[in-house]
């Protein structure tokens, strides 16, 4: 084993590529050729034609992946697991980042509202973010893609309260950034952001398969550093995007080092090498879907009723919580009452009812509101 590899985590199989990248991203900065970015790396790459998962490699991310949900509507499987995947996606995307909660810490923060004492504000504050942008994108999922609006509000969700400029979140960017621990020279020109940005995102639209766009955007995102800051934490939510469209598995990146990951990011950046980073995806996603085998077989059928009327239902949600002077029940009655069928009446009365009975702070944002508006409202339930 070369002395590269040592400090590398032994769980991870390295391919020769791999191995060369990291005995290159371990030598002193003095002794690395300082670089800019490269726009043929973009420019060379063709949509189903150009690779950077074989199709073995393709073949067999499907295969761990599948959930059996394929021909559901997209994002049946996110929904599904959605209070889970709150918790690992933001507890294993804010460690990549230096976050020092644990996992329980994070489960407490999601579902509890409990900060974990002795940790740093910008720490929680990770974690929230993360936490409404998967909320975000699930309850968006039917509109997500691989667009401006998409992407640069993902972005504002992550980096809220974080930058030193707010002006910076959500907005791609009009001034320099610097690389810590490499040798890498961002472009600093905002048209030509601008204009790379659109075309990483127009080659992403015409991959056809879900797992080529997940690595795609995975790379070339964080390449060309389109936002402030932030930039990682983007690509790996956008990451999943194609994924929950899918209803495969999701990304979650637990297991992931942070320096493993540190040193796949810098290959990009300064060799335009994926291979290191491309070993990692494939080792986490494994793991991820490891971790969620048995939520496949447990899932349960969709409510049909709650699949038809989902936009309504959390409409309803919103405005008997925002407006407690009036009775639940009787706005419940208003909802129905033009409701043709009998029993489905009856049914989507039990089912609001019980709605309303599970709402917490953890699933608020699937409904609009904020703690406040809740907390003003909770003493109404035990009326229910």
């Amino acid at each position: 084993m070369n002395d590269c590899a040592i400090d590398f985590p032994r769980h991870i199989p390295l391919s020769a590529d791999s191995r060369d990248i990291l005995e290159y991203i371990n030598k002193p900065l003095s002794a690395r050729r300082p670089v800019g970015y490269q726009r043929d790396f973009l420019e060379s790459y063709v949509p189903n034609q150009s690779a950077y998962l074989s199709e073995t490699l393709r073949r067999q991310l499907h295969k761990m992946g599948n959930t059996g949900q394929g021909m559901r509507p997209a994002g049946t499987y996110g929904r599904a697991i959605l209070n889970r995947l709150l918790i690992d996606l933001s507890w294993a995307s804010s460690q990549l980042e230096g976050n020092t909660y644990s996992r329980l810490d994070t489960r407490a923060l999601i579902e509890n509202g409990t900060i974990a004492s002795g940790k740093a504000l910008i720490e929680t504050q990770m974690i929230l973010n993360h936490k409404a942008a998967i909320e975000l994108l699930m309850d968006n999922i039917d509109s997500a893609g691989f667009n401006r609006y998409t992407l640069m509000n993902l972005h504002s969700a992550l980096s809220e309260n974080l930058l030193s400029n707010r002006t910076d979140e959500g907005r791609l960017r009009q001034h320099i950034v610097e690389i810590s621990h490499g040798v890498y020279r961002p472009l600093d020109v905002p048209q030509q952001i601008s204009t790379l940005f659109d075309e990483i995102l127009e080659k992403t639209n015409k991959i056809k398969d879900p797992f080529e766009q997940s690595f795609f955007i995975m790379v070339h995102l964080p390449y060309l550093q389109p936002f402030a800051d932030v930039n990682k934490r983007t690509s790996r939510m956008a990451a999943n995007i194609p994924l929950l469209l899918n209803n495969l598995c999701p990304l979650t990146f637990l297991g992931v080092p942070e320096t493993a990951y540190s040193q796949a990011i810098l290959g990009v950046y300064e060799l335009t090498r994926i291979e290191l980073l491309r070993d990692i995806f494939m080792q986490a996603y494994e793991r991820s879907t490891q971790e969620y085998i048995a939520l496949k077989s447990n899932l349960t059928e969709p409510d049909p009723l709650r699949l038809r009327y989902r936009d309504e239902i959390k409409k309803v949600v919103r405005d008997i919580v925002l407006n407690p002077e009036q009775h639940p029940l009787d706005m419940i009655h208003t909802f129905i009452a033009n409701l043709p069928d009998d029993h489905e009446r009856i049914e989507l009365q039990s089912l609001l009812i019980e709605e309303l009975r599970q709402i917490h702070e953890g699933v608020l944002a699937r409904y609009g509101l904020r703690p406040s508006q809740w907390e003003k409202w909770k003493h109404w339930a035990e009326v229910y």
